[in-house]
């Protein structure tokens, strides 16, 4: 294993300081803005112009990438993405705020472009999964901490957003100082969305659904707690234990995938995703601080491992020489729903209350529970070759923004 992780140590560390501050800010942003009075819709259309730059972050950032490589790119997006924290605390205006939301997404999509890109270039097909399984661990870990250090100071001062700039700059110095060499250029490749759905509906309406609710509550989750609780400790203590519960989480239903098959863990873990969320609908305002803590992480443990699942079983059916163009579509899938989810949730939470986000998600996962079943009707038996190993799906589990991969080699991978 150290062997395996020392070509991209320096990159895993810069990675682990870039998510604490996206972390810390993730969760920071909508609780200031519930201070300041902003309202829940405009809140839900910050997240949604998160997600919509972010989807064209994916789209643009081969092209950058190619133009002047992986270092120059990482590091003019770090400097951009460290500003955006600072103007945040400095100028309270939804709409500016709006603004800013969508230079982040671009910018940390193209950074995940460069990241993952870069880890893939440098792995085997004998060290990928042990180093995509670590990149995932720790980012869902960093994660976790940054929205804890929520804790450290009062949310309505400027010293978070501050921090959260600092941590996003020292990112880059891990990879602008590393000896070890950077990836080639690589070859982009457009998705052709037809082409997707006919190698794997379900998994590509998961993906969709998957944004749907993943991205209404990453942008919405703290406003959740905050119509539970006055305590703003809520906030940080809820998204941390949610986060914990979907990493815990994401091996053994990929194990468990591997052996009875890909569709019946994807149904039974959205069931349980939409039993825990309506569980939260009916209980939630009456359960205490661990309780609903508790609740979370059983959600996220349901919940964020479906887009790996879907990920995972549309590979199952993918020719190699496919895999650029099916990993850009499912991006791009996931960040239609992540778009839109955000509104939608936002919506029904004006007229319905704090709890009406998992009543959305609730719906959602059970929509997808009768798609799938109808798919696994129609389409009984998997295919008898081996799966693709889950540990290469695990790389989409937060970021969900694996474009492409280096194609040397692989020429003739236009579509069919």
């Amino acid at each position: 294993m150290k062997h395996a992780l020392a070509p991209v140590a320096s990159l895993l560390i810069g990675v682990s300081i870039l998510l604490t501050g996206q972390g810390l800010q993730g969760t920071l942003l909508p609780v200031r803005a519930t201070l300041e009075g902003f309202s829940t819709v405009s809140i839900g259309l910050m997240g949604a112009a998160y997600f919509f730059a972010f989807t064209v972050g994916c789209l643009k950032g081969g092209e950058l990438v190619k133009r002047v490589g992986h270092v120059r790119v990482f590091l003019a997006m770090t400097a951009t993405a460290s500003a955006v924290p600072l103007v945040h605390g400095l100028v309270l205006d939804a709409w500016i705020w709006t603004l800013l939301r969508m230079l982040t997404g671009f910018c940390f999509a193209v950074l995940y472009v460069v990241i993952e890109s870069w880890l893939n270039d440098r792995s085997t097909s004998e060290n990928r999964g042990t180093i995509f399984s670590t990149y995932v661990m720790i980012t869902m870990t960093v994660l976790a901490a940054g929205q804890m250090m929520m804790l450290l100071y009062d949310p309505a001062d400027l010293q978070l957003f501050a921090i959260a700039s600092v941590l996003v700059s020292l990112a880059a110095l891990p990879v602008a100082l590393s000896t070890a060499p950077s990836p080639g250029l690589p070859q982009t490749v457009k998705p052709n969305f037809r082409r997707l759905m006919k190698i794997s509906p379900g998994g590509s309406i998961a993906c969709l659904a998957s944004g749907f609710t993943n991205g209404a509550f990453w942008a919405l989750a703290p406003v959740f707690t905050a119509g539970l609780s006055d305590d703003l400790s809520l906030a940080p203590w809820f998204m941390t234990a949610t986060v914990i519960g979907g990493a815990v989480s994401q091996w053994p239903l990929g194990f468990l995938s591997d052996r009875i098959g890909r569709r019946k863990v994807l149904i039974a873990s959205a069931v349980a995703a939409a039993g825990v969320g309506a569980a939260i609908v009916v209980w939630g305002p009456q359960l205490s601080f661990a309780s609903i803590c508790l609740l979370g992480a059983a959600w996220g443990a349901m919940s964020f491992p479906l887009y790996t699942l879907a990920v995972a079983h549309t590979n199952d059916y993918v020719d190699p020489r496919e895999y650029v163009m099916v990993s850009a579509g499912l991006l791009l899938m996931y960040g239609v729903g992540a778009i839109i989810g955000p509104f939608v949730a936002s919506t029904a939470m004006t007229f319905a209350g704090a709890t009406a986000l998992f009543l959305y998600a609730a719906v959602i996962h059970g929509l997808l529970v009768l798609y799938a079943l109808y798919r696994l009707l129609r389409r009984k038996s998997a295919p008898s070759d081996k799966h693709m190993p889950f540990g290469d799906a695990l790389t989409s589990a937060v970021t969900a923004s694996q474009v492409y991969e280096d194609e040397m080699g692989h020429q003739g991978a236009e579509n069919r």
